[in-house]
């Protein structure tokens, strides 16, 4: 079926879907935390027979948070493969390392997909990490991950959120690598830091974000586009008299993110109940498509409505030093605003 919106509508489409869950409860999950919940084979393919009448070209991901969190990730993959109609999906620089501390045979699925690098991410030494991963033993664990993509000829990754809390234990990390001696067993080895997005999860933790001014001399040569991040003060001044509207949209592709409860999300921000577009078992799919295509949603529909100049002054400290992206500020005013226009109300 042709599409029955308009002529030149995007074809391409990415599904993510949370078939299997994640292990871990990061306090940093721009997406927010989630119940898991394993799905099917049958759900899957329920998901793509939904949007195939009005897509040329899906690709289908069966992870949204913990890739291969599944004892039959190899099956897995290869089902995510068949049921893609267009591009293939990509391996990327993700991996459980859930599952490379548990499973002998999951590094060499990783090899065997093309796998050469992967992220791992920390929060400083055992007691952050485990904290903001939200499990015991993850530092332990991500130590031992790493010790195994060595093993294998695999480089390690290593990203950093930093915050107030922990700012002197991504230090101490960066004096672990040292002691590891991780940058001479690994020509490719790669350690950088950032405070990550300020929405889902992490925009609660607004209050410790870090400061530009209590980041280490010793971090800066780490720290990622640091000379592109400003202060929240800096960005109030930049945006105050904006009268631009922040917008997020889709580019050529779409890209879905949906849950395990067949509630489908626009993957550019937080997975909130205000950005729901449709649930996949009880809306009607030409109306969720149509405001897919259209871009047509309640928090999409205040953001072409109010100018970022009054989210500045409504929800911007002007004398805060907290470090942002210019495109993470706004994203945080917007999803700021949102909560407390839609706080009550139960239909958006």
């Amino acid at each position: 079926m042709s599409n029955p919106f308009s002529n030149d509508a995007p074809m391409n489409l990415n599904l993510v879907v949370d078939m299997n869950g994640c292990p871990n409860r990061c306090k940093h999950c721009w997406l927010g935390h989630m119940p898991n919940k394993k799905m099917s084979d049958e759900d899957a393919l329920f998901i793509v027979d939904k949007f195939k009448d009005y897509f040329n070209q899906i690709t289908f991901y069966s992870w949204l948070r913990e890739p291969d969190y599944c004892s039959d990730y190899e099956r897995r993959w290869q089902k995510d493969i068949d049921l893609s109609t267009g591009t293939k999906p990509q391996r990327f620089e993700l991996a459980s390392f859930y599952r490379l501390v548990r499973d002998p045979n999951y590094v060499k699925f990783l090899k065997k997909v093309g796998v050469k690098e992967v992220q791992l991410t920390f929060f400083g030494l055992k007691e952050y990490t485990d904290s903001f991963v939200g499990r015991q033993g993850a530092f332990k664990e991500l130590l031992q991950a790493t010790e195994i993509l060595l093993e294998n000829g695999m480089t390690p990754r290593w990203q950093a959120f930093i915050n107030e809390e922990n700012k002197q234990s991504i230090v101490e990390l960066l004096h672990l690598i040292d002691q590891l001696k991780l940058k001479e067993r690994c020509k490719d080895f790669n350690f950088f830091v950032h405070e990550g997005s300020c929405d889902g999860e992490n925009r609660k933790l607004y209050g410790i974000r870090i400061q530009k001014r209590h980041i280490s001399e010793e971090l800066i040569p780490y720290y990622l586009d640091f000379n592109e991040r400003l202060s929240e003060s800096e960005c109030y001044r930049h945006l105050i008299d904006s009268t631009d509207h922040f917008v997020p949209h889709n580019d050529k592709d779409i890209t879905l993110n949906i849950s395990a409860e067949f509630d489908v999300y626009f993957n550019f921000t937080e997975m909130s109940p205000v950005w729901k577009i449709g649930n996949l078992k009880k809306d009607d799919m030409k109306e969720i498509v149509r405001k897919i295509l259209e871009e047509d949603i309640a928090p999409l529909r205040e953001a072409r409505r109010i100018p970022v100049s009054e989210l500045v002054k409504r929800y911007g400290d002007s004398s805060s030093d907290k470090v942002f992206t210019l495109e993470d500020y706004q994203f945080y005013l917007l999803n700021t605003h949102l909560e407390h226009k839609f706080r009550n109300s139960k239909n958006v």
